[in-house]
C-alpha cells in the first residue's frame, strides 16, 4: 500500500473519530440536560402542603408584581417572606448574570405549611449548568458575617444554615439539580424525608391528577388545598371554619389595576361540601343591580335549585350549629317546607349604609325570588297565626318601619318571625336573638336582622339609587361570567370595619393581610360545568383617596 494511501486513511479515520467522539459527547451532554429539564421540583414538596405557588417564569412574574399600580403606591402583599426577599434581590442576582437567569433557575415553587405565617414556607429553585455555584457565592454575598455557615447532616443529606443580616437563619438544601431553602430547618428536614421517602406531593395521586392537566402560558399558577378554611375576623369568637372543596388550580395574570386568578376545582365525593353543593345547582344568569342600594359594599347571590343541598351545607357551619331549642328548630324546618313550595331559584344578600348616620350597624337583606307572592303571603300569615308561644324566650323586638325616613316603604308591610335559623345560616349574622324580619317586596321575600333594614333597601329601590350602572360595579361585573353558580362581590374596605358578626362570609385570609387588602374590590365567583365547578378570583385595586 502506498504510503501517500495510508495518510489518506488516517486522515479519513480521525475525522470519523472525532465526529464520532463529538457525538457520543453531544448525546450524552443532551441527555444530562434533558434529564435535568426534566426534574419535578414537586418531587420535594411535603404532601401537608396546604398551597404551592409556581412559575416558569420567575423574572417576568416580579417584573409584573412591580408594574402593579398598587406596587407602584407601595402596597404589597406580605404572604411570603421567602418571595419578598427573592423580589428585593432578584435584580442584583441578575446582575451577576450578564446572560440573564437561566431556563432552570426560572423554574420556581414556593409552598406553604401550617401554621399558615410567612415564615412557614418553603422555596424550591431548579439549577442549570453553573447555577450551583452562582447562588452559592450570591447567598454567602448577602449573609451575615457575624456568624459563620453552619452544617448539619440530616440521613445523610447535607442542611446548611446561613445567618442572615437581619438575624434570621436561612437553612438550605442544595444538589446541582436543585436548592430548596426556608426560614425553618424542620421544614428542610420533610423536603429531605419527602424526597427520600416518596411521600412528595407528587407521589399524592389527587394533586398528581390535577398538574398532569396544568395550563401554559401564564404568569404563575397556585395550587390550593381547600379543606377547612378560617373565615371571618380573628377577634370572632366562634371561630368559624368552612370545608370549601379539594384541590383547586389557580392560573394568575395581571394588569395595572387588577389581579385575575381563573381557576378549577379538582376531585368530586360526597362529603359536605361548599363547592358540592353548588354542582347540585341550575346555574342562574345575570346580576343583581338594579335590586342592590348605590350604597352597597357587599353582596352574595346564590342558585338556589336544590335547596336541601345548600341548606345542608349551611346548617353545617359553626355560627349556625349551635345546640338550639326543640322549638328553634321545628321553625327551621316550617321555612324549609315553606322554601320547598314557593321560593324561586336564588338568593341574594347584601350589606349597605344606612342614610342614618348614628346606625353603628349597616343594613342587612336578604332577598329571595317568590313564585306566586300572594299565595306565599297568605301562607305566611297562616304559619304566623297558628305558631305556638315559644317558652322563656327573649323578649320580642319591636316592629318599626320608621316611615318618616323612608316614605317609599311604608305601604308594604313587615312582620316579624319567630326566632329562626335561616337568616343566620346564609349570612353568618346572629343579631336580634335569631328573630327574623319579613317583607314581601316586587316579587321577593325579603329578610332581615331589624325592620330599618327592610325600610332603608325597599326606599333605595323604590328611588332607582341603586349600585346598577356605576363605574365601581359595571368594572366588577365586566370582568365575571354572567351564568355562574355562586358570585360575591365586596369593598373590602367597608368590610373591615363591620363587626365580627357582619363579615363570616369572607375568609380570613384577607382580614390577617387587611393591609394589602383594604385597597381593593374584591369578587369571587363559580360556575359549574357538567359538574367541574370553575372559581375566580378577580381584586380591582381602587388606588389612593378612593377609599369608600
Amino acid at each position: 500500500m502506498k504510503f501517500r494511501l495510508l495518510i489518506r486513511i488516517a486522515v479519513i479515520l480521525s475525522v470519523v473519530l472525532l465526529c464520532t467522539g463529538f457525538g457520543v459527547y453531544s448525546f450524552f451532554r443532551m441527555n444530562a440536560v434533558e434529564n435535568q429539564q426534566d426534574f419535578n421540583l414537586y418531587s420535594l414538596v411535603p404532601q401537608d402542603a396546604i398551597a404551592v405557588l409556581e412559575t416558569d417564569r420567575m423574572a417576568d412574574l416580579v417584573d409584573d408584581i412591580n408594574q402593579l399600580n398598587c406596587s407602584k403606591e407601595n402596597h404589597y402583599l406580605y404572604v411570603s417572606e421567602l418571595f419578598v426577599y427573592l423580589k428585593d434581590h432578584l435584580y442584583t442576582l441578575m446582575d451577576d448574570t450578564p446572560h440573564g437567569l437561566s431556563r432552570e433557575m426560572n423554574k420556581m415553587l414556593i409552598s406553604f405549611h401550617e401554621p399558615d405565617t410567612p415564615l412557614n414556607q418553603v422555596l424550591y429553585c431548579s439549577l442549570g449548568s453553573g447555577d450551583y455555584e452562582l447562588v452559592e457565592t450570591f447567598i454567602r454575598k448577602y449573609c451575615s458575617s457575624s456568624f459563620p455557615s453552619r452544617f448539619f447532616d440530616y440521613k445523610g443529606e447535607e442542611i446548611r444554615i446561613y445567618p442572615m443580616s437581619d438575624g434570621r437563619f436561612l437553612a438550605a438544601y442544595f444538589t446541582p439539580d436543585f436548592l430548596a431553602v426556608s426560614f425553618q430547618k424542620r421544614l428542610i428536614e420533610q423536603v429531605i424525608d419527602a424526597r427520600r421517602e416518596k411521600k412528595s406531593l407528587m407521589h399524592l395521586r389527587s394533586f398528581r391528577t390535577m398538574h398532569a392537566g396544568k395550563h401554559d402560558n401564564v404568569a404563575a399558577t397556585v395550587y390550593v388545598r381547600m379543606k377547612k378554611v378560617d373565615m371571618g375576623k380573628p377577634t370572632d369568637g366562634i371561630r368559624s371554619q368552612t370545608r370549601l372543596g379539594s384541590w383547586a388550580e389557580f392560573d394568575m395574570k395581571f394588569n395595572e389595576n387588577a389581579i385575575y386568578c381563573s381557576g378549577v376545582s379538582h376531585g368530586e365525593d360526597s362529603t359536605r361540601t361548599f363547592i358540592n353543593a353548588l354542582r347540585r345547582q341550575k346555574p342562574i344568569e345575570g346580576f343583581p343591580g338594579t335590586y342592590l342600594p348605590s350604597t352597597t359594599f357587599f353582596y352574595d347571590n346564590w342558585a338556589l335549585s336544590d335547596r336541601e343541598a345548600v341548606f345542608r351545607f349551611t346548617a353545617y357551619q359553626e355560627y349556625a350549629k349551635a345546640i338550639y331549642s326543640d322549638y328553634i328548630k321545628k321553625r327551621d324546618e316550617e321555612w324549609m317546607t315553606f322554601l320547598h313550595d314557593y321560593a324561586g331559584e336564588s338568593v341574594m344578600s347584601c350589606l349597605f349604609q344606612s342614610k342614618d348616620t348614628l346606625n353603628k350597624l349597616p343594613c342587612a337583606v336578604m332577598s329571595i325570588p317568590v313564585k306566586d307572592e300572594r299565595a306565599a303571603e297568605r301562607r305566611l300569615q297562616s304559619l304566623l297565626n297558628r305558631t305556638p308561644k315559644e317558652e322563656d324566650a327573649p323578649p320580642v323586638p319591636q316592629l318599626y318601619p320608621e316611615y318618616a325616613r323612608y316614605p317609599k316603604a311604608r305601604r308594604f308591610r313587615q312582620y316579624i318571625l319567630p326566632r329562626n335559623t335561616l337568616l343566620t345560616q346564609m349570612t353568618g349574622i346572629t343579631e336580634s336573638a335569631l328573630y327574623t324580619y319579613a317583607c314581601f317586596y316586587r316579587g321577593n321575600l325579603l329578610l332581615a336582622p331589624d325592620a330599618p333594614s327592610l325600610s332603608a333597601y325597599i326606599d333605595a329601590v323604590e328611588n332607582s339609587d341603586v349600585l346598577d350602572g356605576t363605574q365601581v360595579y359595571e368594572e366588577g361585573i365586566g370582568s365575571l361570567s354572567p351564568v355562574y353558580s355562586f358570585v360575591m362581590m365586596v369593598d373590602m374596605e367597608e368590610m373591615l370595619r363591620q363587626p365580627e358578626t357582619y363579615v363570616r362570609l369572607i375568609p380570613n385570609f384577607f382580614f390577617r393581610q387587611a393591609k394589602f387588602f383594604r385597597k381593593f374590590m374584591l369578587a369571587v365567583q363559580f360556575t359549574c360545568t357538567e359538574g367541574v365547578v370553575y372559581p375566580n378570583i378577580v381584586l380591582l385595586y381602587k388606588g389612593e383617596g378612593q377609599d369608600s
